[in-house]
């Protein structure tokens, strides 16, 4: 059994609602778990370490309950393998906002689970047409925004000589497939401007994450996801499209 803790938000709930089934599905035996604060960031998370704050919402396997915990309390509740984390989408592309929290959050997990791998997910640029309210910030512009998070993430993980989980990159790929280009009229990899489609969007990450963290044959999966959340039918033309970019990993 593989234990997989993500410390995040929004987008590590994108990235792990279908880990685990894609895992089951390749005969890998993982536990995943997400610690849910929507917005938040590694501020935030340092502080609410100090605060001892109950303000994460428990998500287990993909499954959200009703359940808030601190992260102590989870760190010290599973034999940990994996714990990730990063920076809020918004502040992704400001140096300035990883430090110092992404250290004293990196030393207390060393602290508190020893034996566990720390990572980062790599976060993605919104879409082109996003209305978030924070894209002005990079003057609305994804290739800015793509390239700021991406030199800030390597930046922290070269520091302190973690890995990266590289979504910000799978994304970025996929988009320049005509099938996912929205500027050239196809379809968003986003649900809503930056959060993750339901279907192929996070079916990448999961796949991406099951590929770095467990060297996993993503390209043997044959799960499809099945979600209640939309009533689109997979298009497998675009499905194949993602299948493919995370293969290639």
């Amino acid at each position: 059994m593989k234990y997989i803790l993500a410390i995040g938000n929004s987008f590590s709930r994108d990235a792990t609602a279908y880990l685990h089934d894609i895992c089951d599905n390749l005969g890998i035996a993982a536990h995943v778990v997400n610690l849910y604060i929507g917005g938040c960031n590694l501020e935030r998370h340092w502080n609410n370490i100090l605060k001892d704050e109950r303000a994460y919402q428990y998500q287990e396997n993909g499954v959200v309950t009703d359940r808030y915990v601190s992260i102590d309390e989870i760190l010290h509740s599973k034999p940990w393998d994996f714990i990730v984390t990063q920076q809020s989408s918004h502040d992704s592309g400001w140096l300035d906002t990883y430090e110092p929290f992404a250290g004293l959050l990196f030393e207390h997990i060393k602290r508190e689970v020893p034996g566990a791998q720390i990572c980062m997910q790599q976060t993605w640029a919104y879409e082109t047409d996003s209305d978030h309210g924070c894209f002005i910030r990079y003057n609305c512009d994804q290739d800015e925004m793509y390239r700021r998070s991406r030199e800030n993430y390597h930046t922290i993980a070269d520091k302190y000589g973690i890995p990266l989980i590289p979504c910000g990159d799978v994304i970025q790929n996929i988009r320049k497939h005509p099938e996912f280009n929205v500027p050239k009229g196809g379809k968003s990899i986003c649900r809503d401007g930056f959060h993750m489609h339901f279907l192929y969007g996070r079916y990448a990450l999961a796949c991406t994450w099951a590929r770095t963290l467990l060297n996993a044959p993503v390209g043997e999966c044959t799960y499809i996801p099945k979600c209640s959340d939309t009533n689109e039918e997979l298009d497998q033309e675009l499905f194949s499209i993602v299948q493919e970019e995370v293969s290639a990993l």
